[in-house]
């Protein structure tokens, strides 16, 4: 199995379980001497499989992510790289909103309002980050598809 085919099974069990949890909720309490839509024995048997089998498959990858390099890098640190770039990224896209803002003024007593960092520098950085976070996710995406998921 690829490391990519592992977090889309990954993905969809984390689904199936959040699908799992909504339906025992809605079968747990029936009303005395009604029956319940699904069997909640069998749904929390299902939740419970699903469980272990993303316990085994988050265990699995985060091995293959510690083991795996691609440009001298871990993809654990990719990963690191890409969120904290991704964070970064937030930041200077809400600076660049903010030092964009012009402020009126009803009169010319009024106190006067401006950016110390100029908008346009900030999204040249916000740029630069967007792609930068771009180049890593089609790194991730590549080399995922080209790894074994080391199985335990």
């Amino acid at each position: 199995m690829k490391l990519a085919e592992a977090l889309q099974e990954r993905a969809d069990l984390n689904k199936k379980m959040d699908e799992l949890r909504n339906r025992l909720n809605n079968c747990i309490l029936v009303q005395e001497g009604e029956e319940p839509a699904e069997d909640p024995v069998m749904l929390l048997k299902e939740l419970d499989e699903a469980a272990e089998r993303l316990e085994v498959l988050m265990a699995a990858i985060n091995l293959t992510n510690s083991r795996s390099k691609v440009d001298g890098m871990t993809l654990t640190q990719l990963i690191a790289r890409k969120d904290a770039l991704t964070v970064q990224l937030s930041a200077y896209r809400n600076l660049v909103y903010t030092a964009g803002q012009s402020t009126s003024r009803a009169r010319g007593t009024e106190i006067k309002v401006k950016a110390l960092l100029k908008a346009s520098d900030l999204q040249k950085k916000a740029d630069q980050l967007a792609k930068e976070i771009r180049r890593l996710d089609n790194l991730l995406q590549e080399t995922n598809w080209k790894t074994k998921l080391i199985e335990l």
